[in-house]
């Protein structure tokens, strides 16, 4: 499974809504752009929009009869969604669900079935135990079981776990048998550090890496939030240190960002987040620009 994926791949957490809201309409256009583009390989979660980006997905792949046969998809358990008045936790627009964490193994079938229902979708390819950070116990302990039996069982087509931190994910690597991890913000221009046991360890026991925040949330991509937040002065100014130097090559900053996770070997895919068909393009044409060896090698020398 995990060698479907390509080269890219499209992360949903923008079309439900993750720092503004996107009418039905945008959504649409933006997963018809990618698919119309080549992409086959798109990331959702129960957490983005309280389920809003699974249905919209959802409802795209079962509109084209080739999706069955072509299409990709990975969601995540580790959250439940819970009728309720809840917080926009970053998706503003629908607050009617409360997340709950859960990473028990009747929570992860629970999430599961949920996301099933909500994408009418009747599996999925990849399952990710999402953002476990202060779980680790239960997250190894009952999560991780629950889905390693459902892949056993085919149920599932593969397992993995996503975060935005490297080190707990190797330790997944390490001590479980996943087939893949989605490490996002920890491999970019910014911030490398998944390359010092992640990667090599993902390669040694040829886990496969999806690199997903390339653009660290924004800021590598002209915005100014970092990490999900504002950025700090000294994070901007090495933003805009590396701006110059691209610059200076005669390349856009978000190209480069796009294209550098793909230079480690371990790297498989690299999630592009975008909200609209416009986006789609834009960042598809940054993928393909012409990079000189050059700026790689200022680039490394300026750490």
């Amino acid at each position: 499974m995990v060698g479907r994926l390509g080269r890219y791949g499209l992360g949903t957490a923008p079309l439900g809504g993750l720092f503004a809201a996107v009418s039905e309409e945008q959504a649409e256009q933006a997963l018809a752009a990618a698919w119309q583009a080549g992409i086959r390989y798109f990331d959702t979660a129960p957490h983005y929009g309280s389920g809003l980006a699974e249905e919209r997905l959802g409802r795209f792949l079962r509109g084209l009869p080739e999706a069955a046969a072509e299409a990709v998809v990975s969601t995540k358990v580790g959250r439940v969604l819970v009728p309720g008045r809840g917080e926009e936790e970053g998706f503003p627009g629908r607050t009617d669900f409360v997340r709950v964490r859960d990473y028990s193994r009747d929570g992860v079938l629970r999430s599961l079935d949920d996301s099933l229902h909500r994408t009418g979708l009747d599996h999925f390819d990849l399952v990710f135990i999402h953002d476990p950070d202060d779980h680790w116990e239960q997250a190894a302990g009952q999560a991780y079981p629950a889905l390693a039996e459902l892949r056993d069982q085919g149920v599932i087509g593969a397992i993995g776990a996503g975060m935005n931190q490297a080190e707990m994910l190797t330790r997944f690597v390490r001590e479980t048998d996943l087939d893949a991890v989605l490490v996002a913000g920890r491999y970019t221009l910014l911030d490398r550090s998944a390359a010092d046991q992640l990667l090599p360890e993902c390669e040694r026991r040829g886990v496969a890496v999806v690199a997903g925040g390339v653009f660290n949330s924004g800021i590598l991509a002209g915005g100014t939030t970092y990490d999900y937040d504002a950025a700090p002065p000294a994070v901007l100014e090495r933003a805009r240190e590396l701006d110059r130097i691209c610059a200076s090559h005669g390349v856009p900053l978000p190209a480069a960002a796009l294209r550098f996770p793909h230079r480690h070997p371990a790297v498989t895919t690299v999630l592009i987040g975008a909200r609209s068909a416009e986006e789609i393009a834009e960042d598809l044409a940054l993928a393909a620009a012409d990079i000189p060896d050059g700026l790689w090698e200022d680039l490394n020398h300026a750490g």
